[in-house]
């Protein structure tokens, strides 16, 4: 197996292989990785989306954007608002901005997904319109969606056999499973189980992977623009990455039954007390 690592959007990737990569598919993941970026970045002052946070208006997506939108439309209504990718402001206001000052302010809500914006395909490019200055964060689906996208492009280029790795977002195809550890959200010595991997998406999200100050992370509420606290770490196997991490997010919020109505997925749920909860087949994979 070869294997294939980079630092992008904020995260360590390892991609592996059976074959070393060839010099042009490298080039195309680094393509690629930078597109993304460069359009969704809201540290990025030259991103396509950044005007968005300065006046009300309207940007070109690629045509990727609509599966990527048709989630959080989804997972906007499920959550009753908490996921919502107008968050990004709310996250400013708590210190995680593009200095990365940590410095937090009072919480401030997002603006409302379904009054402040709303988007079209036209043509190839998807337009993505606001009525008021909005700061887009996508992190509760981008990276996910981004090794989708990397994953397709390696699988275009004739390899069959290969994990895609972005910072505990991984997307597998092979004849062997992958054995996958959940890594326990207050101790990264130690897992809470092991999930075989195979064929599949995997993605977890927990509130110590960016975390600073008391009490302050990433995982906010949009609703409200405060951290969410009952949940601590979430984990969810599904066909595709972007659907996987999507849905992590989305149980912090709401109800793994909820979502089943119009998703397939396996879970496991911890919650700050210690608790866990989990879909029936993910029952064998935690340790007692």
């Amino acid at each position: 197996m070869a294997d294939l690592s980079f630092d992008a959007i904020g995260t360590a990737w390892t991609i592996t292989t059976a074959a070393p990569l060839a010099a042009p598919v490298r080039a195309a993941v680094a393509g690629l990785v930078e597109e993304y970026d460069r359009t969704y970045s809201r540290f990025r002052s030259d991103s396509v989306i950044a005007p968005l946070a300065r006046t009300a208006g309207t940007v070109a997506l690629p045509p990727s954007a609509a599966p990527l939108l048709s989630l959080f439309d989804t997972l906007h209504r499920l959550t009753d608002g908490a996921v919502n990718p107008l968050v990004g402001h709310s996250l400013e206001k708590l210190g995680y901005d593009a200095a990365y000052s940590f410095a937090a302010s009072a919480p401030s809500p997002a603006p409302g997904w379904r009054a402040a914006a709303s988007w079209e395909t036209a043509g190839r490019q998807v337009q993505l319109h606001t009525t008021e200055p909005a700061t887009l964060d996508i992190g509760a689906a981008g990276k996910g969606q981004l090794v989708d996208l990397v994953f397709d492009l390696l699988q275009a280029a004739g390899h069959s056999d290969v994990t895609v790795d972005a910072g505990s977002d991984l997307r597998h195809a092979g004849q062997r499973a992958l054995q996958v550890a959940l890594e326990h959200p207050y101790d990264s010595t130690r897992a809470i189980g092991v999930v075989p991997l195979r064929d599949r998406a995997l993605c977890g999200s927990a509130a110590n992977r960016r975390a600073w100050g008391d009490g302050l992370h990433h995982i906010l509420d949009a609703s409200t623009g405060r951290p969410v606290q009952a949940v601590a770490a979430t984990w969810v196997l599904a066909a595709d990455a972007m659907s996987a991490d999507g849905l992590a997010t989305a149980l912090f919020f709401t109800d793994p039954a909820r979502l089943a109505e119009e998703f397939a997925f396996d879970y496991v749920r911890m919650f700050s007390d210690g608790r866990a909860t989990f879909s029936d087949a993910m029952a064998g994979v935690l340790f007692s």
